[in-house]
């Protein structure tokens, strides 16, 4: 079985699906250029708890986590079917260790899921299981629960990571449509970092020039560390995809 890498993915606004954009027109060839996945782990910076929890539900529904948006959203499903097997063997290893997982049952997926794979594998016929960032842990906690993963690679599991490599929304929505220096040099530090497969640096992103000020809240970054973790020992990243709206960075990486 082909041992696939990890991903981390910028997903963007929900209506990303809607509209032409290059990132939308990125996710949907890089799912053809993967080896097709037995099952797929996410974890959504949507989906906050103090412990990591796996949803491992055979038919989770649709969670619309978001307002204001174009009334189609609304209407979308992503039916895609449950990985409970691949929720329990995660699980098992997180709690081998240590991390004290928890299960859930009963939870949907949320737009950072259902969002980024609704064009990577739109036919939704690969089953998904979740997985929750943990706001009040850091960066060094989600790169462990990674590594803790990583085997799960090499049982045809697509692990991903979707958040934001950068996701200052105040200044997005405060009508800053430019890409201001302080973007920039974070996201640019983070490319490096990854590639350099600098462990430490990613495990203590808030040391990172402006790293505060790109993530005033950590959940869309916390995803990033925990997909490099996936990535294994010296696993180093490949920046897939790089564009910038505004303040907000879209970039995506593989790590292997």
């Amino acid at each position: 079985m082909t041992k696939l890498p990890s991903l981390f993915i910028s997903h963007g606004a929900p209506n990303l699906v809607l509209y032409e954009s290059p990132t939308r027109d990125f996710l949907s060839a890089l799912g053809g250029l993967l080896p097709r996945p037995r099952a797929i782990l996410i974890m959504s910076a949507h989906f906050e708890t103090p412990a990591p929890t796996f949803e491992a539900g055979e038919r989770p529904g649709m969670i619309y986590d978001f307002g204001g948006f174009e009334p189609e959203l609304y209407r979308m499903t992503y039916p895609a079917p449950g990985a409970r097997e691949v929720a329990l063997r995660a699980m098992e290893l997180a709690q081998k260790a240590g991390l004290a997982p928890q299960n859930a049952t009963g939870r949907g997926y949320d737009h950072g899921t259902w969002i980024p794979l609704m064009l990577l594998y739109p036919n939704a016929d690969i089953p998904v299981a979740t997985l929750s960032v943990q706001p009040q842990l850091g960066g060094a906690h989600h790169l462990a629960l990674g590594r803790a993963l990583e085997p799960l690679r090499e049982e045809g599991v697509l692990i991903i990571g979707s958040g934001g490599a950068t996701h200052n929304l105040r200044a997005f929505f405060g009508g800053d449509r430019d890409t201001a220096p302080w973007v920039k040099s974070f996201n640019e530090w983070l490319c490096e970092r990854a590639e350099a497969g600098d462990e430490q640096a990613i495990a203590h992103w808030r040391l990172g020039p402006d790293a505060l000020k790109n993530h005033p809240t950590p959940e869309h970054f916390q995803p990033f560390p925990f997909a490099f973790g996936a990535g294994g020992p010296g696993a180093t990243g490949r920046r897939l995809f790089h564009d910038y709206v505004g303040p907000i960075s879209l970039d995506a990486y593989a790590f292997d």
